[in-house]
Formats: C-alpha cells, sequence, structure tokens
C-alpha cells in the first residue's frame, strides 16, 4: 500500500506543518488541500513544490531532487530521505512593538498589527522554515514579529520626530513600502500594516506641543492644548497601551486651511519657556500670564530692533536678543 503524505486538520492560525516522516517510498501519495502547498526539503534547501491536489511521487514530478538524489546509487529501488512541509497559503494577521530612536535622538514606541501571506513557498522554506529553524507556527510567529521589528526600527529611525507625529500617515505608507520589500524577500507579501499606538517620552511629547506652537494664533493654541490634554486623559483610561491617544489626535494636528499670522513672544516668569505674547496662560506650564501681568501692574512693550513684544520689565528681547531700556 503506497505511503499517503497529507496535513491533515491543520488549524485555522497555522501557517506550517512538517511531515514526520522523511523515509519516502517512490510512488507515495502527495494529498495538497485548496490554500496549501508542499515543500521538498533537504540539506538545509528547498527544492520541488506542489500546490493543490493529489500527486503520485515520481523522479517526473519531482525534477530538483531528482537530480540531487541521483548522485547516490540505487536512488530508485529504495526510500529517499527528505522533509516535506506543508505551508498554508491564507492570509495571517501578526502584531509587533518596538521601541526606536527619531533623527533627533527622541525615543520613539510604536505597537500595531501586520497583514501577511505566504507567496513564495519555496523561498519561504529556505529562509524561514528552515533557514530560520523554524518548523513550528509559533516559532514562524516569533522569527517574522522580529524581523519585522527589526526593520520597522531602522526604517523609522530616518524621520524627525515633529514629521512622525504630524504626518503619520504619509510616514506609515513609506514604512509599509520599504517593509514590503523586505518581507517579499522571503517569499511573503505584507498586505498591510496598522499603527496602533506611537508616541515618545512626556517630556519629548512636550517638545511637540512647543513646536507645534511656534509661530501660532491663540485659538490654534488652544487646539492644541485641548489635544494634548485629551491625549492624556486616553493615556489614562482602563486597559490603554502607552500613547493610546496618538493616532486618533494625527488628524487634528494637521494644519488649518488658513494660515495663521506669526505671534509676537515673550518669556514665561515661572517656566522661561519663549510663548506667544498674546496667550494668557503658558501653553508649556500653566501658568497665568494675564493675572500675573495685572498683579504686577506689568505690561508688554515693543522691542525697538525686531518690533516684538514683551514684558516692561525685561531686560533683553526674547526674539532677538536686544538689550531693552
Amino acid at each position: 500500500m503506497p505511503m499517503v503524505i497529507e496535513w491533515k486538520d491543520p488549524g485555522e492560525n497555522e501557517i506550517v506543518y512538517r511531515y514526520p516522516i522523511e523515509e519516502i517510498t517512490w510512488g507515495s501519495q502527495l494529498i495538497v488541500h485548496e490554500y496549501e502547498a508542499a515543500v521538498f526539503f533537504r540539506d538545509g534547501k528547498a527544492y520541488d513544490v506542489f500546490g493543490a491536489g493529489r500527486h503520485t511521487i515520481t523522479t517526473l514530478n519531482l525534477p530538483l531532487l531528482t537530480r540531487v538524489l541521483s548522485k547516490i546509487a540505487g536512488f530508485d529501488e529504495v526510500p529517499f530521505k527528505a522533509t516535506v512541509i506543508f505551508v498554508s497559503l491564507k492570509q495571517f494577521v501578526g502584531k509587533f512593538g518596538a521601541k526606536t530612536q527619531t533623527t533627533e535622538l527622541a525615543p520613539l514606541y510604536v505597537r500595531g498589527e501586520y497583514w501577511f501571506k505566504i507567496s513564495d513557498p519555496g523561498l519561504f522554506v529556505n529562509k524561514v522554515v528552515g533557514g530560520g529553524n523554524a518548523y513550528l507556527t509559533s516559532q514562524v510567529n516569533d522569527y517574522l514579529r522580529g524581523y519585522f521589528n527589526e526593520k520597522i526600527i531602522s526604517e523609522l529611525s530616518k524621520y524627525s520626530l515633529i514629521n512622525v507625529f504630524t504626518r503619520l500617515r504619509e510616514v506609515s505608507f513609506m514604512t509599509r513600502n520599504a517593509l514590503y520589500e523586505a518581507f517579499k524577500a522571503l517569499g511573503i507579501e505584507l498586505v498591510d500594516i496598522k499603527f496602533d499606538s506611537v508616541d515618545t517620552d512626556p517630556e519629548w511629547r512636550d517638545r511637540i506641543f512647543y513646536l507645534r506652537a511656534g509661530g501660532v494664533s491663540g485659538a490654534e493654541m488652544l487646539k492644541m492644548e485641548t489635544i494634548k490634554e485629551a491625549s492624556k486623559s486616553l493615556g489614562k483610561s482602563s486597559g490603554a497601551g502607552f500613547g493610546a491617544g496618538f493616532v486618533l489626535m494625527s488628524g487634528l494636528m494637521q494644519p488649518s486651511t488658513v494660515s495663521p499670522q506669526p505671534s509676537a513672544m515673550i518669556i514665561c516668569p515661572q517656566c522661561k519657556s519663549q510663548i506667544p505674547s498674546n496667550v494668557n496662560f503658558c501653553p508649556v506650564c500653566g501658568f497665568n500670564i494675564k493675572q500675573y501681568l495685572a498683579s504686577t501692574g506689568s505690561s508688554v512693550v515693543t522691542c525697538s530692533k525686531c518690533g516684538a513684544k514683551v514684558p516692561v520689565d525685561a531686560k533683553f528681547c526674547p526674539n532677538c536678543g536686544n538689550k531693552l531700556k
């Protein structure tokens, strides 16, 4: 009775299966189900690949491996040794999470999901299964997660923090294209990527808002402060991971259709940050600028050199450094 080689009852999330018997006789029946492929693997290399159907193993439909086995005397009369690896061709989803650095060395934390499917079973077995010694689905998932994290860390390190924060959609698109080529080299089609969260450390997050605040109107400042507070609230919600509100914020952070006019800058008496002169509260530390000026009897004057508005008791202009009288 001929030997039957088959992947019986594969699980829904199973990616690979290694047939346990490696001594294979000529005339054996190979059964490959729909959305599967079977790869003959020997001595660290993938050879012949079979698609869906019932196949009788002969030298005619096993040409690549036969060429290797022909160097062995009497190979057509005795069982030959090879590993049959079944590969699922369905679409799967994986998760990623990594820490990288931007061009200004700011920490960047990313987390999300990616969808993939095996497009070249022979190449996949060579690079991942055999090459990575990943014969179980759990091992394949570990390998791909590490590979994905390595590539996304390298790709995101090419961007500045402000670009990642304000142009997330564009950065995501460019990252996906780069990773698509990297996965293609493994025989895998990267179908899509979804960022669930993108974040940085609190002090760098504050710098982002400060950079965005430079030269904007009071209305724009209020808008950004509202978004910032919303981000903090989302981050504190039950079950929220780091930066839970970031992706939701990215659309709100796009520039308004009307370009704001630059505002003169002053120095906050409490945190010494440079801020617009027309705000009532410091956007960096929340200090009540209006109340402070009223309680001290101070007001703002115009710098004779650059025209910036500065507190009357300031000694130097925070905008141009001009010494004030």
